[in-house]
């Protein structure tokens, strides 16, 4: 694989209070985020979320209605687009299509005057794996192969910031996973600061080293994928960052590492780090693949949490897993993902079950918040 060379040591890039306005609307709100030079970031929500703008006012194609940029120690807030060390990959590519694969990466740095460039575009087009279409135009291309000369024509340039809108979003599913592994690794071998826009969870989950979940202008959460997933901090970031079952309860009493909720009929135990300080109505979160679904209605392993006499109200066969929808005995139904292993029974609807999970597996958030919170953007989005 061939070395890129990688940008002058340029900083992290910091936003402070940043802020747009449209008239009476606020698109971004007081965001403040620092991301790290070399990292992975990916700015996720659902359409209208602010994140797109967040972005064009990085690249300067927006102007915040105040706030401030700094790519290391340069306030580039209002920089003029060609002068900021950004560059930025579109979901509609823009490549040219009367040039060849080759001329369309040499493109910027022709423009820039830069002298001997064959050796700086072979190398990007050997890391992009686009060595033997060279000759090729756009129009011969697949649209994995597009997206991938839009990058190499964006990382030949060498910015220090790689601005990413919704790049994978025109490809198939399938296409899509393999670029989002592909674009994982371009980054690790160049290591620039990729700054990642995107509604799909998933997407962001593979790729990102740190994720900012966007909700009305604001950032609602940012964490490392595993952290915000495992440890929702409000009802949006736990519905729209995968899926979550979210029971009314209230607590009982705190110890000193667990507590006692009660649901609706029988109690539960949820770990003191993950329940909300001094709030007794809560709700209690569970991801539906943490569930396991038990034949006997009473049954399920000792010092789980535990729902008895619930019933199967739907079973989906997904391929990897069976997917069931499942009545509790207050009437609410929850999801359960269970993991295809060609092993033991297929519950059906109508069978009378248990269904448990580990104590470890549980959060709890205020039951101040809308329980629906990112549904149906989610739903939106996709």
């Amino acid at each position: 694989m061939a070395s890129v060379e990688k940008p002058a040591d340029s900083g992290d890039l910091v936003l402070h209070s940043l802020t747009k306005r449209f008239g009476t609307f606020t698109a971004v709100d007081e965001v403040s985020l620092r991301i790290p030079r070399g990292s992975f970031f990916a700015l996720l929500g659902p359409s209208g979320c602010g994140k797109t703008t967040t972005l064009r006012m990085v690249a300067g194609l927006e102007q915040p209605t105040h706030g401030e940029i700094r790519i290391g120690e340069k306030d580039v807030t209002y920089t003029k687009p060609y002068r900021r060390p950004v560059n930025t990959v579109f979901q509609s590519y823009a490549l040219f299509p009367h040039l060849t694969v080759w001329e369309n990466v040499a493109f910027g740095l022709k423009r820039r005057g830069v002298g001997e460039i064959r050796q700086q575009v072979s190398e990007v087009l050997e890391l992009t794996e686009l060595n033997t279409l060279a000759q090729r135009k756009p129009a011969q291309l697949s649209g994995g192969q597009q997206q991938r000369v839009a990058l190499a024509r964006a990382i030949v340039n060498r910015p220090a910031v790689l601005l990413l809108d919704e790049p994978l979003g025109a490809l198939d599913l399938k296409l899509r996973r393999q670029m989002q592994v592909e674009l994982k690794r371009i980054q690790n071998e160049v290591g620039l600061t990729f700054v990642h826009v995107t509604h799909d969870q998933e997407e962001a989950m593979t790729m990102a080293d740190t994720i900012a979940v966007m909700n009305a202008g604001r950032i609602e959460q940012l964490g490392a994928p595993a952290e915000l997933y495992e440890n929702p901090a409000t009802t949006f970031a736990a519905n729209f960052l995968g899926q979550s079952n979210l029971i009314r309860a209230g607590v009982l009493d705190r110890q000193h590492d667990s507590a006692t909720v009660a649901l609706p009929t029988g109690t539960v135990r949820v770990p003191v780090s993950r329940l909300p300080a001094d709030i007794d109505k809560v709700w209690v979160g569970v991801r539906p693949e943490k569930i396991s679904v038990h034949e006997h209605p009473d049954s399920g392993p000792a010092g789980a949490n535990r729902i008895p006499d619930a019933v199967v109200t739907d079973a989906s066969f997904m391929g990897v897993s069976l997917q069931y929808l499942v009545r509790t005995p207050w009437g609410q139904e929850l999801m359960v993902f269970e993991q295809n292993r060609g092993l033991g029974k297929v519950n059906r609807p109508g069978d009378l079950v248990c269904l448990s999970w580990s104590s470890d597996h549980t959060f709890a958030l205020d039951a101040g918040q809308d329980a629906e919170a990112g549904i149906e953007l989610d739903a939106e989005a996709g």
